[in-house]
């Protein structure tokens, strides 16, 4: 079959769509033909939709969500108008069958098809679904018992159980399908995976809905093959797509050493997402010795009780320990706090500062107010809530929804402005200090910084930015 897919994600400085590269590698190994449109370096992308679908024969259009809005609290800009106005464009040009997918899709798949018109969606994974639904559209079989579907019929919205397909069974990634090198000079980094899905609890955690919560991983062999492919391609810094790198841990120790093996751990330069918990030494010089720089500890806060209302499986002694352990090995740090969940207060934000001077990471995000995603744990929470208090936004789909803790609503943005002062290792979603502000959507200072030559994971520039020697 021939089909087409779409990239409707135009953020800058632009990120590489690894979804599609590696729908479109196993879609081409199932025998049919692909052809990509990347929205992303278009001006024009209706003139671009109508020249890209002009006269070709498709059977199916798969278009990717990567995410449903910039996740800020000040900022709340959504891109689900966007990509409605993109399936509405591509409808006018082709009868095939639009299905979307997507992390972002994932997260609200209901909502999105709702407000695109799109015929059908893959939640989750969508390698071995798209190819199956291919196949089965080409045979003129049925399709809609499909694992993963998201479909509709007289009766509502249906969503089919989730597949479990091990990832052993994914073909050599040739990373050939999009334009790495061209992301990679814009964007400064391109990104791989080791594993999907995530054990953890944390009560807003879209990754949960949209990746799972099952952990599956991939041979470390393979992973570094993949590397290879990219290095090939002049491309030497890279971050992970992973939820939490260290999870499990003794996974990330393979990889690494399979790293170190190959000798890519003197070419390579990446960065990871890791959870502060399990984390060692040992794993820090793994990962230092096979080419990782820096770590983004995604810590949320620094008060013990929060860390549990947030369902975190580590306390503040994890922090201090995997912040220190990371220095020694010689990687920097990024310490992320996401501020405002139910039951915050003046004493836990003060908390969580004091920690974070404590530890002495290299840099802090700050966001303040907690994005709902449907079907995460605080979604459910504050819906059976007698008077949801402290949400915000919401109403439809294109309308992203926060919450912010009524206790501390009132001064938190002017507490933690005293609290932090003008300590530059701070990163700060404050709407009054906007040079502090790291929302890495449509920031002109990474977009210079990048074309400056700067590379690597966003906050590192940002820092090295302000920190030059």
């Amino acid at each position: 079959m021939r089909l087409a897919l779409v990239n409707t994600n135009r953020m800058r400085p632009p990120i590489a769509p690894i979804g599609l590269d590696y729908v479109a590698e196993v879609l081409s190994a199932a025998g049919h033909v692909v052809a990509l449109l990347d929205l992303c370096w278009e001006e024009d992308p209706g003139a671009a939709i109508a020249r890209f679908f002009g006269g070709a024969d498709l059977g199916l259009v798969g278009v990717t969500l990567r995410n449903t809005d910039d996740c800020g609290y000040t900022s709340r800009q959504s891109f689900l108008p966007e990509l409605a106005g993109t399936v509405h464009t591509i409808r006018r040009c082709t009868g095939a069958l639009v299905v979307l997918g997507g992390v972002g899709f994932s997260t609200m798949p209901e909502e999105a098809l709702a407000l695109s018109g799109a015929d059908a969606g893959v939640w989750g994974e969508g390698e071995f679904v798209l190819a199956e639904l291919a196949n089965r559209i080409e045979r003129g079989q049925e399709w809609r018992d499909l694992p993963s579907l998201v479909w509709r019929d007289s009766a509502g919205w249906r969503r089919n159980a989730p597949g479990a397909w091990p990832l052993e069974g994914l073909p050599p990634m040739s990373r050939s399908w999009v334009d790495n090198p061209r992301y990679f000079r814009q964007g400064g980094q391109a990104g791989f995976e080791t594993k999907r899905g995530c054990p953890g609890e944390c009560v807003y955690c879209a990754d949960l809905v949209a990746k799972g919560n099952w952990t599956r991983v991939r041979p470390p062999a393979v992973v570094a093959e993949e590397l290879l492919r990219l290095l090939e391609q002049g491309i030497d810094h890279l971050h992970t797509c992973d939820g939490e790198f260290n999870l499990p841990a003794w996974h990330a120790l393979e990889v690494c050493r399979e790293l170190v093996r190959r000798g890519l751990g003197e070419k390579l330069r990446w960065y990871a997402y890791c959870a502060p918990a399990p984390f060692s030494p040992e794993l820090a010089r793994a990962m230092r010795a096979a080419g990782c720089v820096g770590i983004n500890f995604g810590v949320d806060n620094g008060d013990e009780g929060m860390l549990r209302r947030l369902g975190r499986g580590f306390a503040p002694e994890d922090i201090l320990n995997a912040t220190r352990w990371s220095r020694e090995a010689g990687l920097a740090v990024m310490l992320d706090l996401l501020l405002g969940a139910p039951g915050e207060s003046r004493d836990s934000l003060v908390r969580t500062v004091e920690l974070m001077r404590q530890a002495k990471p290299d840099r802090v995000g700050v966001s303040v107010g907690v994005r709902v995603y449907p079907g995460t744990k605080l979604a459910r929470r504050v819906a059976s809530a007698e008077r949801p208090e402290g949400l915000s936004g919401g109403g439809d789909a294109s309308a992203p929804l926060f919450f912010l803790e009524p206790a501390v609503a009132p001064f938190a943005f002017q507490l933690l402005d005293g609290l932090i002062g003008d300590d530059p290792r701070f990163l700060f979603f404050d709407p009054a200090r906007p040079e502090r502000n790291y929302n890495y959507n449509a920031n002109q200072r990474l977009v210079e910084a990048i074309q400056a030559g700067y590379r690597g994971a966003y906050w590192d520039i940002l820092r090295r930015l302000d920190s030059p020697a």
